[in-house]
């Protein structure tokens, strides 16, 4: 039962990521560069990249990583099985894979805080299969 505990830290985590993003997505402010050059975070979050189907990446993210922490604590609770939250956590990783080749090879720049949810879908794919 530790793995889900991990899981829904790790959602909490992206909703406090995302949630970010999403401000700066609707503000049009430029988000905080960390690690990388502060042009780079927003050629990214500028590009047509940023959102898929009209609909901001970011704002996507929140819900996906809402939807795993609300369905973790249910799962926790015996109240729900772990199929959805295993095909959520399956979604946004295919999904942060695909922006961070684009980052990578169409863009040639990476968002600090598009890397951290990356990484956070990386490690909950991982946990997955552990």
């Amino acid at each position: 039962m530790a793995y889900i505990v991990l899981i829904a830290t790790l959602a909490a985590v992206g909703i406090i990521n995302t949630a970010y993003l999403s401000y700066h997505s609707i503000t049009k402010k430029p988000v905080t560069c960390l690690f990388f050059p502060p042009e780079w975070c927003q050629k990214v979050q500028s590009s047509k990249f940023s959102k898929t189907l009209g609909i901001p990446n970011s704002m996507a993210g929140f819900a996906i990583y809402l939807a795993i922490f609300v369905l973790s604590l249910l799962y926790f609770q015996g109240e729900v099985s772990f199929t959805p939250i295993r095909w959520l956590i399956v979604i946004g990783f295919a999904f942060s894979m695909h922006f961070t080749l684009i980052q990578a090879f169409v863009l040639r720049a990476f968002c600090t805080w598009c890397v951290l949810s990356a990484i956070d879908f990386t490690l909950m794919f991982i946990i997955l299969f552990s």
